[in-house]
């Protein structure tokens, strides 16, 4: 059967928004021109899909926007696409426009969509973009980078008041059901400790005892990394700690700006290969891939596969960051 030829493509951001996420738009509207391809923004995720909200993309209009934060086409959630009849009208939208390949950016809800628009007959590439970097088939999401970067600057900033009130700070980032980015911050920054969902903790053996050998060490400020989804939250954790230590401390929650500010390098440069491995495929005729990033090399999944990987936490990351704060040898000393 000979190969349908792909005239024109749309792409869209769905979900959170994540710093990358323009310039991956650029380098599909980009790539696409190159092949003689038409690109179609669709403003708004799959709400926009289903209500033909729309508009073309060329050389001119994408011109400058990798170095923005957010998304210049919009994101949103859609309970409507959730049910079949929403779908359709999504389907019709592109039967409309004369889309012939859906690129869609974003985590495992967007790619759970666009595997249903796949069973529908629509050809379509996920580029994994989320701060959370929890999409178990690549190795790094787009926006992680500068989300890290983000929060340490803010915490940086937090060091300076802490130190001159001996104050134990507990930042709370970012990281509902994964803990990615408390882990690489907290690294980062030299954290007392780093609480995790996916790690079962002793508060007295992993927390408070780091707290107590820094403060024996002559340390008179002290800095707790929390994951959002940690059981109580920052401010569970916080509350634990002054009931141990009567350490005057101080919670923090960075929020959404970790989701701001101009992409690092990294989430351009990342960005940018992912948007033209993603208009390759569909000009090839390929559908229901995700373009993933392994062992420094850029290759595809089919998107059912994907959605059923898991992603474990970095356990040489956290080795690195319970060495370096001494709840290693703590653990160590009691066995």
């Amino acid at each position: 059967m000979e190969r349908k030829q792909v005239r024109r493509i749309g792409v869209f951001t769905s979900g959170g928004d994540a710093p990358g996420m323009n310039a991956a738009i650029r380098s599909v509207a980009r790539t696409a021109l190159h092949m003689g391809i038409e690109c179609i923004g669709i403003r708004r995720g799959y709400h926009g899909l289903i209500n033909c909200d729309v508009l073309p993309l060329d050389f001119e209009s994408v011109s400058g926007i990798s170095r923005q934060g957010g998304t210049m086409l919009y994101s949103a959630r859609s309970k409507e696409f959730m049910v079949p009849e929403g779908r359709e009208k999504a389907v019709g939208t592109c039967k409309l426009l004369g889309i012939d390949g859906l690129v869609g950016i974003g985590g495992d809800g967007t790619f759970r969509g666009l595997l249903e628009l796949s069973k529908l007959g629509v050809s379509v590439v996920g580029i994994p973009g989320t701060i959370d970097n929890d999409i178990a088939c690549s190795s790094y999401t787009i926006g992680f980078d500068t989300a890290c970067n983000t929060a340490l600057d803010s915490i940086d900033k937090l060091r300076d008041t802490m130190q001159s009130h001996e104050r134990c700070s507990v930042v709370e980032v970012m990281g509902r059901h994964a803990g990615h980015l408390a882990l690489y911050v907290g690294v980062a920054c030299g954290a007392t400790a780093v609480v995790v969902p996916e790690q079962d903790i002793d508060y007295e053996h992993d927390l408070m005892e780091p707290i107590r050998r820094a403060r024996l060490s002559g340390r008179t400020h002290f800095m707790v990394i929390v994951a959002e989804g940690v059981e109580g939250g920052a401010y569970g954790v916080a509350e634990k700690i002054r009931e141990a230590t009567a350490l005057d401390t101080r919670v923090t929650i960075l929020g959404h700006v970790q989701r701001g500010g101009r992409p690092s390098s990294r989430d351009r440069v990342t960005a940018t290969y992912m948007g033209y491995e993603a208009v390759k495929l569909l000009a090839a005729g390929e559908s229901n891939r995700v373009i993933c990033l392994q062992d420094d090399q850029y290759v595809d999944f089919d998107i059912a596969d994907a959605l059923s990987m898991k992603k474990s936490l970095d356990q040489q990351t956290y080795s690195v960051m319970r060495a370096l704060t001494g709840m290693e040898q703590v653990r160590l000393k009691d066995q």
